[in-house]
């Protein structure tokens, strides 16, 4: 085992995630490079004593140029397509150029990339199509590049796993676009992870591409069908619309699972292409049993129903944190924030109430008005946005940048703190924090605050139209969130306004 540390990029997402375990497990030294250390310092494996954190950012030369200072190999695990970006394909050639330049500079001996399969033709997917265009870029450096082409990954928490349960269990009749008879070689993670650690190992598949899939090879009408048995569910009704282009199946897909159109139509556009493997020599060279589909459907099933997903596809991305939610005053140079914040005090422990704070939303639910969570969920959903299908990674523990219904983890500081970032759409900006404090005589104080930037005219009246709705919701939370425990409230629900400890003065945006 070599000294040098394995550089892993991405290693917050879904491949990446799971294959940084894998690696320390199996001996190896692993730098893994983060935009966000506070989402760094949250995984299972950060404090491993062979894990170094370092944070990066693929469109950061310079970040990633120090990432890969003293690494012997490279994981290039990074895809543009769940960021906010318009142009995934453009920001995905800026990134490979960066790292393609940053393992040269490093002396990097091995760059190992994971992209899509496909036959490279006119008619290929942008999707498809941009993964083959990142393989040329990062093989046009001076560091040998292995390129591990891959159709559907099949796990639970994968984008294209999540499509195929929410599709099959929501709709026993489906109008689907005529592609969904094209064939396709799906393969499960657990392989994916196999070859990629492999390729590590194994020389010989340095500078070179492979395909890489299971063992079946199959429409994806027949992996929905496929599914159905694993669920136990009756066979589904698919009939092929010739009309149904990928922008209203992206739509339709957007609207049933949690999976956004900006994810779904670049996955739905790469199934009018076959993507079947065209040789197998990977399976010489790295020798595992490969998994079936209905063996990885079944293997993912487990997962869902034991609660035991590890990573998500949600788990992907940066944490953009807005500045003004660092600044300590009600009113900043950017703009006004507007704040509602309620209180309770709770006969009962601080622990005991934050064990009722961690688990919220999910299946759990939002302890009050659960109805009307749903309906702005839906409302959110129809407006584009992420709604709440999304659901939380784990029913019991969170970690900064989860994915939680309608909002992202910003901060959480057990047992005292959890800040959440709004994702629905919305004219302007927002956070949710509880603070829970304990008091003497095994009493708590909790605090549920809302803080809202808005943008412009419709920003302050969506605020103070939803502000009778937010009070009573607020104060609704707090009183179920004391029954859930069976706990009597000593003092409120009421109104309180947070004490600033500082001014902090930022400038606007584009100035």
């Amino acid at each position: 085992m070599r000294s040098e540390p394995v550089l892993v990029t991405g290693a917050t997402g879904y491949v990446g995630g799971r294959l940084v375990p894998l690696l320390l497990d199996s001996g190896y030294r692993v730098r893994v490079m983060g935009r966000s250390m506070a989402k760094l310092n949250c995984r299972p494996w950060a404090r491993h004593p062979n894990a170094e954190l370092i944070k990066g950012d693929v469109f950061d030369a310079a970040s990633l140029k120090a990432a890969a200072r003293g690494c012997w190999a490279a994981f290039y695990l990074v895809h543009s397509m769940t960021s906010r970006t318009s142009d995934f394909a453009e920001a995905d050639r800026r990134a490979a150029h960066n790292m393609a330049d940053a393992c040269a500079a490093a002396g990097v001996e091995r760059l190992i990339y994971l992209g899509g399969l496909g036959v490279d033709s006119p008619d290929l997917s942008e999707h498809l199509r941009s993964r083959t265009e990142v393989a040329r870029i990062l093989e046009s450096g001076t560091v040998p590049v292995t390129f591990l082409r891959a159709a559907v990954i099949l796990g639970s928490g994968s984008a294209s796993f999540e499509m195929l349960r929410y599709l099959t269990e929501r709709l026993p009749v489906m109008t689907t676009p005529t592609w969904v008879q094209t064939p396709c070689q799906p393969i499960a993670v657990r392989n994916v992870l196999g070859y990629l650690k492999g390729c590590l190992e194994n020389n010989e598949t340095a500078g070179r591409r492979f395909d890489i899939g299971g063992p079946d090879i199959l429409a994806y009408g027949s992996l929905i069908q496929l599914y159905a048995e694993e669920a136990g569910l009756p066979r589904r009704i698919i009939i092929p619309v010739k009309v149904l282009s990928p922008r209203l199946s992206s739509w339709w897909v957007h609207l049933v699972t949690p999976v956004p159109s900006s994810i779904a139509r670049p996955l739905i556009e790469g199934l009018k292409n076959p993507v079947v493997c065209k040789e197998n020599s990977i399976r010489t060279l790295i020798p595992q049993e490969l998994i079936s589909c209905r063996q990885a459907i079944r293997f993912a099933l487990q997962r869902i129903r034991q609660q035991c997903v590890e990573t998500c596809w949600s788990d992907a991305g940066g944490i953009e944190v807005p500045e003004w939610t660092q600044c300590g005053d009600a009113d900043y140079a950017g703009g006004t924030i507007y704040e509602c914040g309620y209180r309770a005090v709770i006969e009962t422990s601080s622990q005991e109430v934050w064990n009722r704070i961690k688990i919220i939303g999910g299946e759990t639910g939002w302890y009050f008005a659960d109805f009307l969570w749903r309906v702005r969920g839906a409302l959110d959903r129809l407006v584009g946005g992420i709604g709440l299908r999304r659901g939380r990674r784990d029913p019991s523990e969170l970690m900064v940048g989860d994915a939680l219904d309608l909002w992202r983890v910003l901060e959480i500081n057990p047992p005292s703190n959890l800040k959440l970032l709004a994702e629905m759409k919305l004219p302007g900006e927002a956070v949710m924090e509880f603070w829970v404090h304990p008091l003497a005589n095994d009493r708590t104080e909790l605090q549920l605050l809302s803080r809202f930037l808005p943008r412009g005219l419709w920003g302050m009246i969506y605020w103070y139209a939803l502000y009778p709705f937010h009070q009573w919701i607020y104060a609704g939370m707090l009183k179920q969130l004391a029954l859930s425990m069976e706990k009597p409230i000593l003092e409120g629900p009421d109104r309180f306004a947070p004490r600033r400890q500082h001014v902090c003065h930022i400038r606007p945006k584009g100035n």
